[in-house]
């Protein structure tokens, strides 16, 4: 058996950031009010979004300024959807020239804080992964899962072709995986069963859970048979776990073996906060 490797992004958040700003150069004014798959969001309120995002790191993790505390996921998941349409609302006084202006401006001092940090070190928890606290690199996966989604979004509603490449898209599949064991924290079973993942596509891979001293742990190698499996494709599985598509148009894709039952929880898991 074997633990699924650190996920190291540092170096694929400048040219994420490039593309992106490539992308927001070239649209149209009526590119720029298309509705994407974020729910009544433009593409204009998506990349304000991604600067939102951008001065929150910078402010709070950088520049260590005072934020409220959290005492659930409850409170976690409200004050995120608040703090977000509050800022997209505020945003839409920006003009497209100046929100990318300051993408660049706000993005290439994340890139160069993200590069600074060290990602072995303990940071705070990913909260869709678990409660506790976590390795920098994992915080900084979750961060790039962040600016990849959102860029996708803005992809898929201007019609451009998104950011596939193994190199790029495979870690974003490997780090909403990670969430696996969480989907699956209350489900009861012996241990030693095991629940096999397989995402299909140049980008994809195989993981799975094994229940052991009663908890659910992820692996990405295994040479005994899974009691469960369930196999899907990598534009179900990306969709699916940031809520893009539902658990039943993901089931009617799926591909599922041995305890369907158990299988079919993996349906379940979001890989964002929201």
């Amino acid at each position: 058996m074997k633990t699924p490797e650190p996920i190291l992004v540092t170096d694929l958040f400048p040219p994420v950031l490039d593309s992106l700003l490539e992308v927001l150069s070239g649209l149209s004014a009526d590119d720029w009010n298309k509705p994407t798959a974020c729910a009544l969001w433009s593409v204009k309120d998506v990349a304000a979004h991604l600067l939102g995002g951008d001065v929150g790191i910078l402010s709070r993790k950088r520049d260590a300024f005072a934020d409220k505390s959290i005492m659930s996921w409850e409170e976690l998941v409200a004050l995120v959807n608040s703090l977000n349409e509050t800022w997209v609302k505020a945003a839409r006084r920006m003009s497209p020239s100046l929100l990318c202006d300051l993408l660049k401006h706000t993005g290439e001092q994340v890139c160069d804080y993200f590069k600074s940090l060290d990602p072995f070190a303990v940071g705070g928890p990913v909260d869709w992964t678990a409660p506790d606290p976590a390795p920098v690199w994992l915080d900084l996966a979750r961060e790039y899962t962040e600016r990849w989604l959102h860029q996708q979004h803005i992809r898929d509603a201007v019609g451009r072709p998104g950011l596939k490449q193994p190199r790029f898209f495979a870690p974003v599949l490997d780090a909403f995986v990670r969430a696996l064991p969480r989907t699956y924290r209350n489900v009861a079973a012996k241990d030693g069963t095991r629940m096999a993942l397989t995402i299909t596509g140049g980008a994809g891979g195989s993981w799975f859970l094994l229940r052991e001293n009663g908890a659910w742990n992820l692996y990405c190698e295994d040479t005994k048979r899974a009691d469960a499996a369930i196999a899907m494709d990598q534009e179900v599985a990306w969709r699916l776990f940031t809520k893009g598509i539902t658990k039943n148009d993901a089931l009617a894709k799926a591909t599922l073996s041995g305890d369907q039952s158990l299988a079919v929880i993996a349906l379940q898991t979001i890989s964002i906060i929201g």
